[in-house]
């Protein structure tokens, strides 16, 4: 409903055949005013009617003494997210103010969930008082979860509800990732871009450190070639070298390249570090760490053969004279 969700539009919702129950959210993201650039807001501020919390974080506990905040909205109780109760230490019990007024905190979620962590979970009239306190108000929230009975097909229900309730977007499953879906798209083609480039400038570096290798030893292949070493000895020296230059690169640049991820991912969306640092591997998988691995040990024996090929043919009879 272009933000606005009216009453009306709910419970007509929820009479709708196949639909369960229908249960409104406000949510409402803030961001740190004096951040210059921030990719993620700072908190997520999430309204929804008590009793329906499970729609929100499903099976997800509170902390060891925490409970959800009471139906009762006068006495301004929430739940927050395990990142915001780190980073300003708060605790069951601690308070808090938002808009100018003081909430205290009831619970505590136990989830790594990027968006959970950062929440603020309050009852739905409390979230209207605080963000949109005009009585003249009547619409109920910003968006709808509908949860359908057994059996029922998403597809069917939400073509329904678009086809008699005029303003209103019912996204389903496919729906959703297919409005993502073209930004995931972009981000791969400049990451493969990217990577390319990466790619060639790595194995133009190589190229030019193998051949000033090669060159600083030309005395020593040309002396390996005429005391009778194999041909393909030298070949395999400089391959090899270059090998070793691509694994500990690769291993230094996993290294500091999943640091320098989790920085900017602390950095930009406010959560503590020390979250990330548990949180590498979801971040950074080990299955890309290898691939990375792999492709840039590939990527440096191919720039050593160029070198490889030229010192395995240098003429062994100018070199020994230059040389000796």
């Amino acid at each position: 409903m272009g933000g606005n969700l009216p009453v009306s539009v709910v419970e007509r919702i929820n009479h709708f055949e196949g639909v369960k129950r229908v249960v409104p959210m406000l949510v409402r993201f803030g961001y740190h005013v004096e951040a210059v650039i921030q990719l993620a807001p700072s908190n997520v501020s999430i309204g929804m009617p008590p009793g329906n919390w499970s729609v929100l974080v499903g099976h997800t506990p509170l902390h060891t003494g925490g409970n959800w905040p009471s139906a009762d909205s006068d006495k301004k109780e929430v739940v927050v997210g395990p990142s915001l109760a780190k980073q300003y230490d708060f605790a069951v019990g601690s308070e808090v103010t938002i808009e100018g007024t003081n909430l205290t905190i009831v619970g505590i979620l136990d989830s790594r969930s990027a968006l959970l962590s950062r929440s603020i979970v309050l009852p739905l009239e409390l979230a209207r008082a605080l963000y949109y306190p005009d009585p003249m108000v009547s619409w109920i929230g910003n968006m709808a979860v509908v949860e359908l009975e057994e059996g029922e097909t998403e597809t069917e229900v939400a073509r329904e509800i678009e086809a008699d309730v005029l303003g209103v977007e019912a996204l389903t499953t496919e729906e959703r990732n297919e409005i993502v879906e073209p930004l995931l798209q972009d981000i791969e083609t400049w990451n493969l871009g990217l990577s390319s480039v990466l790619y060639l400038l790595s194995m133009i570096l190589v190229t030019m450190v193998a051949m000033m290798n090669v060159s600083e030893r030309r005395r020593d292949f040309a002396t390996l070639d005429a005391i009778g070493a194999p041909k393909g000895s030298i070949f395999r020296i400089v391959i090899t070298e270059t090998m070793l230059i691509g694994l500990l690169g690769a291993l230094g640049g996993i290294v500091l390249g999943s640091l320098a991820a989790i920085l900017i991912a602390s950095v930009y969306t406010n959560v503590p570090l020390s979250m990330f640092l548990f949180d590498l591997f979801s971040i950074v998988s080990p299955l890309f760490m290898v691939q990375i691995l792999a492709s840039t040990v590939f990527v440096s024996c191919i720039a050593g053969v160029m070198p490889a090929v030229a010192a395995s043919k240098r003429n062994i009879q100018e070199v020994l004279r230059a040389e000796y």
